[in-house]
């Protein structure tokens, strides 16, 4: 959530920012006079408690004629009291709810507009001339079935759509990714970190998927748990309600874990292979950072996902995303997107977000730094998403006898394998 302090003294900043998200203004509005309503309702409570206590001192010492009118006055300030008490409740319930349906800050070097609108960064790694090779690419499906690596029909079988089953090399290529994803944050100062895939309602809420992604996530009512569609949910969650000194930041972790997702609003899109599923596996770096640092660590994390995605030998480009395609706890996020030659054209592979202090304030979660206690940001990247980096590989290093090329650094995590070759023909 954003600082109440802010919404007083700039609103017109925050209408800004709803109106580029695209969401409504009217929310600004209401949030200010439901916190006039919490603020004065609770000076009203503090001045009637303060004259209930000052009559309480008076009674003792009455005489009788004047103990009955006192007592009189006692009753009566106890129910404004009541009733004071009641209407601060109700105006800070208002207030929170409200809140909490506000998105982040949008920074101000965001790109306005909505998918479509995004600004291209830059680009990397050159694209495949497959006519100039002398052959037509196969897509990933195919060459799945060719390598016996994937299986979407028994997926169907067992699951139903966007289900599928890794097998053999496939398997053991979601292995080598994993691994050496988890390597190279490890070599990077992160703590690896192996999560939850369940949370409670206090987690998912806190990190903000609980509002415009709400419709995206599974939700176990019988136990009140949800399925995180990230690790970002329960390392974001790690240090709720906790207050870290501020020698120990900047705090980084490399989370792996399944993740899960309805894809309510993706009906008809990515209906083929293993792009867009319920679940998938991925690796996802988070950090918590000084507020003050939070731009520079996310140009680190930038940096270590672009590392990610030459390591993989694959093209890509880095995109500023457009305002209204952010996410409710995103300031600002980049996605990179690797080139899928049977699509021709770009598809997000990994994305990083700064979320400032958003979730931290939502999750309670504070730095120290001498006698100051402040919200720190927090702010999350994704190294590897599964499926789809294993789509971007065997499309984008496929031969043409139906073999696949590893990139060189998951040959230590696949034997020292230096091509995937058909199992059919």
């Amino acid at each position: 959530m954003i600082d109440l302090r802010l919404l007083r003294e700039d609103p017109d900043r925050v209408r800004a920012s709803q109106r580029a998200r695209g969401e409504d203004v009217a929310l600004v509005d209401a949030l200010l006079s439901a916190d006039e309503r919490r603020r004065s309702s609770g000076v009203r409570f503090d001045e009637l408690r303060a004259e209930q206590k000052q009559l309480g001192k008076l009674i003792p010492k009455a005489s009788a004629d004047e103990k009955a009118e006192l007592l009189k006055q006692a009753s009566q300030l106890a129910a404004d009291v009541k009733a004071a008490d009641a209407e601060r409740d109700a105006a800070d319930a208002e207030t929170q709810e409200l809140l909490l349906q506000l998105g982040n800050l949008v920074h101000p070097d965001v790109p306005v507009g909505g998918e479509e609108d995004f600004v291209t960064l830059e680009k990397h790694g050159q694209i495949r001339d497959f006519t100039a090779e002398g052959f037509e690419p196969k897509d990933h499906l195919e060459l799945g079935a060719l390598l016996g690596a994937i299986d979407v029909e028994r997926g169907a079988k067992v699951s139903g759509s966007r289900f599928y089953f890794l097998t053999g090399v496939g398997a053991l290529l979601e292995l080598a990714l994993v691994n050496a994803a988890i390597a190279q944050a490890t070599a990077a100062g992160f703590t690896p970190m192996l999560t939850p895939a369940l949370v409670r309602p206090q987690s998912m809420a806190g990190t903000g998927f609980l509002g415009q992604a709400a419709q995206d996530v599974y939700h176990l009512a019988d136990d009140d748990l949800y399925l995180v569609g990230t690790s970002e949910v329960p390392l974001a969650a790690y240090h709720m309600d906790e207050i870290i000194d501020a020698d120990k930041l900047p705090l980084r972790y490399a989370g792996f874990s399944p993740c899960f997702r309805r894809e309510a609003g993706s009906h008809g899109k990515d209906t083929r292979g293993i792009f867009r599923v319920h679940q998938f596996d991925k690796v996802e770096m988070f950090s918590y950072v000084d507020p003050a640092d939070s731009q520079a660590e996310h140009q680190r994390l930038l940096e270590w996902e672009k590392q990610w995605l030459t390591s993989l030998e694959l093209p890509y480009r880095v995109i500023d995303v457009a305002s209204a395609d952010l996410g409710s706890s995103a300031a600002r996020k980049f996605d990179c997107e690797a080139w899928i030659p049977t699509q021709g054209k770009y598809r997000e592979l990994t994305s990083t977000s700064d979320c400032t202090e958003f979730q931290s304030r939502r999750l309670s979660i504070r730095v120290r730094d001498g006698k100051k206690v402040k919200p720190l940001a927090t702010l999350n990247g994704t190294l590897c998403a599964v499926p789809r980096t294993i789509v971007a590989i065997l499309e984008n290093h496929q031969q043409a006898d139906g073999s696949v090329r590893v990139p060189e650094v998951l040959r230590p995590y696949l034997g020292g394998r230096e091509v995937l070759e058909p199992v059919t023909k």
